[in-house]
C-alpha cells in the first residue's frame, strides 16, 4: 500500500506538476518528499498527496525541495585548480581571435558556482576575463532569483569565508557585511542566468567548457545517457566537461569523451 501511494504521489508530480520524477532515483525523491511530509504533518504518502492536490503553495514548495540545490563557492578546491588550468588553456587558445570563451554552469542552483568561475577568471593573470562569458542555468526559479541578486547569507553550517579563501584576497570580488556576502558588479558582469532543464530542454551549442557537478548521482542510470548527450551536443569539439568527483561517464558514452584528468573528473569532447 505504501509503495502504491508513493507511486501515485510521484505520478501526480510528473503528470500535473511537470517534474520528471521518473528520471531521479527513488531514494533521493523519498528524502525530499519525506521532508515536506514532516513540514505539513502528513501521516503518510496518501495523506500528503491529498494536501498536495489542494494546496498550490505546497506544490511549489515540493518542486523547490526536489530541485537539487547543494552548492558552495569553490567546492572541492583541488577540482577548481584543475578548472583554472582549463580556463588558462582556453584563454590562451582564444588570444588574438575574436572568439569568446563560453562557459556553461549547468544545474547551478543559487549561482555560487558560476560566480566562482567568474572570480577565478578575474583573479588569474593568465586568464583574460574580458573574453569569458558564463551562463548559469537551473530548473528552480527561486534559486535563479537568488543567483541574479548575488547576495548570500552565511548559516551556522556553511563557512563562506573558508570557501572563498581558495582565492588569496576574495574581498576584491565580494563585499562582506557580517554574515552577508554580496557579489561585486565586475564579477556579475560576465555571468548571465536562465532557466534550463537538462532532462526536457534542447541542447545548447558552442560551449568551450561545461561544468555540471553532483547532479548525476541523483539521476537513474537509464537517463544519464540522454542528459550527457545534451551536454556533448552543447560542447564544441575538444570542449571540456567537469562532473562531480563521485560521478563517472557511462561506458556507452565514453566514445564521445576522452579523459583529460581522471582524478578530477575532467573530460574532453572528442574532435569530430
Amino acid at each position: 500500500m505504501s509503495d502504491d501511494a508513493f507511486d501515485d504521489l510521484l505520478s501526480f508530480v510528473e503528470d500535473e506538476l511537470q517534474f520528471a520524477t521518473s528520471h531521479y532515483n527513488d531514494s533521493y525523491l523519498d528524502r525530499r518528499v519525506s521532508s515536506r511530509m514532516r513540514r505539513t504533518q502528513s501521516d503518510d504518502y496518501a495523506d500528503y498527496l491529498r494536501t498536495l492536490r489542494s494546496d498550490p503553495d505546497e506544490q511549489e514548495a515540493l518542486l523547490e525541495a526536489m530541485s537539487i540545490n547543494v552548492t558552495g563557492f569553490f567546492r572541492n578546491p583541488d577540482v577548481w585548480s584543475g578548472i583554472r588550468e582549463v580556463l588558462r588553456t582556453l584563454s590562451a587558445d582564444a588570444d588574438g581571435r575574436t572568439d569568446t570563451v563560453d562557459v556553461w554552469s549547468a544545474a547551478c542552483a543559487d549561482g555560487r558556482e558560476p560566480y566562482s568561475l567568474s572570480m577565478l577568471a578575474h583573479d588569474d593573470r593568465r586568464i583574460d576575463e574580458s573574453a569569458i562569458e558564463i551562463l548559469g542555468t537551473d530548473i528552480s526559479e527561486p534559486a535563479l532569483e537568488t543567483a541574479e541578486e548575488g547576495v548570500y547569507e552565511e548559516s551556522r553550517t556553511v563557512d563562506m569565508d573558508d570557501q572563498l579563501s581558495f582565492l588569496d584576497d576574495y574581498s576584491r570580488y565580494v563585499d562582506r557585511d557580517g554574515r552577508t556576502y554580496r557579489i561585486g558588479d565586475d564579477v556579475k558582469e560576465i555571468v548571465n542566468f536562465e532557466r534550463h532543464d537538462l532532462i526536457n530542454d534542447d541542447p545548447k551549442s558552442g560551449f568551450d567548457l561545461v561544468v555540471c557537478r553532483n547532479l548525476f548521482i541523483y539521476i537513474d542510470n537509464e537517463y544519464k545517457r540522454s542528459m550527457l548527450e545534451v551536454i556533448a551536443e552543447s560542447l564544441r569539439p575538444e570542449g571540456y566537461l567537469v562532473i562531480g568527483k563521485a560521478e563517472t561517464i557511462p561506458p556507452n558514452l565514453k566514445s564521445a569523451f576522452s579523459v583529460h584528468d581522471a582524478r578530477l573528473r575532467i573530460y574532453q569532447r572528442d574532435d569530430e
